[in-house]
């Protein structure tokens, strides 16, 4: 019965923020109450959260809490006790005797009774049907180039048959090359992936794509850039952008101020093999200072963030979004998170030798995607140093989802800044909601590199101050304008 009694906290609203994952497993490691296996425990909230609003209707139905009264249960241990019995795969519950597993037994009868009425009520076989899956629809996968090549590991997948869709990705058996990131692949999520040879040796990254959008829209050159990961942990765009680099010598510095996070990224990148290229810093980015890395170009920062385009996280935002006073909540939380993301991206915008800034969420709101986009743009000290948002070419041009034009409302090239960020909303685009922009700029060195072309640009200029001095206004006005998931346990 310990495991009912110390997963009933959680069912409660939550007083921390956080995954209700890492809201289970830290409280497990930091008190010594709870005696309950955290990966047990989380399978067993999770799986009652799921069925909450049905698990609801049956106690209303079966009047159980007051029948049962004398036995003092508390309302959030029968619902443990309810989900157990009726709705995970051993339909009992995980209890020697005990005057509380007594009492629901009682009232099995009465609540399968209730169930079948509930399933019949919704012509379903399953109140699965009814819910929706929190699973991805693909299971991605990129090569790691720091230890193989695709053809290769292809290779070990040759059973599987390419499809050209992910549409077409409705059973195990089949594979499809992803058309917008090099060397990744979708296949079903029920393809056993994680008993792979090539898994378990980390020749593959299970990545979402959508993850995989940041480094391949910053794409560094191997032997010319150095980059920063300014919010590294778990590791996944970090060992990508070790991929892209080549596992060039110390050409990456990843950054991770949690004590515990930090653990992860050493381990990401321990199997991952991109040891020789990565520099790991257990340090707060906004500690930094600019001179301190006069050598990097270009960097990637991924904040914390709402994390509302994750699968099951809606456990984790307020459960009655309709109540003015849970849209307050979220509305503070968003303000909250938006003024540290502004601030995070700005001071990465402010090294003095970075050309290149891509800022990205696991968001769906606006709040923390577009508007802080605008605000940067707005920023006094980030216009004067030269950014703007990279133009749509430069930013997965295939890719069909873009930004909210209707964010720059006011700016006359709205289209083009929306154009020049990218979207993905959950599931619908394959996987996790997502967002990516990229801000970047000419530095006086790139002009004194390229006298040629600066003096074809000058001529080009002369021309056309010849023919109209209002192109040049407009042309200024652009200038103006950004689950542990990988290899899993």
């Amino acid at each position: 019965m310990q495991v009912y009694k110390d997963a009933q906290q959680f069912l409660l609203p939550a007083k921390k923020k956080g995954s209700l994952q890492s809201r289970i497993f830290d409280t497990c490691k930091n008190s010594k109450y709870i005696k309950s296996n955290p990966k047990h425990l989380f399978a067993l909230v999770f799986s009652t959260l799921r069925y909450k609003p049905f698990i609801q209707q049956l106690l209303k139905k079966t009047k159980i809490m007051q029948l049962e009264q004398k036995a003092k249960i508390p309302e959030p241990v029968m619902m443990l006790l309810i989900n157990d019995l009726l709705f995970s795969k051993s339909k009992r519950i995980q209890s020697k005797q005990h005057p509380w597993k007594d009492a629901v037994l009682r009232n099995k009868p009465r609540l399968e009774a209730e169930l079948a009425r509930l399933k019949m009520k919704h012509a379903v076989k399953s109140l699965d049907e009814l819910i929706e899956d929190d699973d991805t629809p693909v299971r991605w996968f990129r090569t790691n180039l720091l230890k193989t090549n695709t053809e290769s590991l292809m290779r070990e997948f040759k059973h599987l048959r390419k499809v050209n869709t992910i549409e077409e990705i409705t059973e195990p058996g089949v594979i499809y090359y992803d058309e917008y990131i090099p060397n990744l692949f979708g296949i079903h999520p029920k393809e056993k992936l994680t008993s792979t040879d090539a898994y378990n040796k980390g020749r593959l990254i299970i990545q979402d794509r959508a993850s995989c959008f940041p480094a391949q829209i910053l794409n560094p050159i191997p032997g010319k850039d150095k980059v920063i990961d300014a919010c590294a942990a778990p590791g996944n765009k970090t060992t990508h952008l070790a991929s892209i680099l080549n596992n060039s010598k110390r050409s990456i510095v990843a950054f991770e101020k949690d004590n515990k996070r930090i653990n992860t990224i050493k381990m990401m990148v321990e199997k991952a093999g991109g040891l020789d290229c990565i520099t790991i810093h257990h340090a707060d980015f906004l500690t930094t200072r600019q001179k301190d890395f006069p050598e990097i170009t270009g960097m990637l920062v991924d904040p914390s963030c709402s994390g509302s385009g994750i699968f099951g996280r809606a456990f984790d935002e307020q459960e009655e979004m309709d109540k003015e006073e849970a849209k307050e909540k979220l509305a503070d939380r968003l303000l909250s998170l938006s003024n540290f993301q502004f601030t995070i991206v700005k001071h990465a915008l402010s090294f003095p030798n970075v050309r290149k800034v891509i800022y990205s969420t696991c968001s769906i709101h606006n709040k923390e995607n577009e508007e802080v986009v605008r605000m940067l743009l707005e920023d006094v000290q980030v216009r004067s140093q030269g950014w703007r948002v990279s133009k749509r070419e430069d930013v997965l041009p295939t890719w069909p989802r873009r930004g909210k034009s209707e964010v720059f409302e006011g700016y006359e090239n709205k289209e083009e800044l929306a154009d020049g960020c990218v979207r993905a909303l959950p599931k619908v685009d394959g996987g996790i909601g997502f967002f990516a922009v990229s801000f970047e700029r000419d530095l006086p060195q790139d002009k004194d590199n390229n006298p040629k072309q600066e003096a074809v640009k000058d001529e080009n200029t002369k021309d056309k101050d010849s023919d109209s001095e209002n192109e040049n206004e407009e042309e200024d006005d652009d200038d103006d304008g950004e689950e542990w998931t990988g290899i899993e346990d």
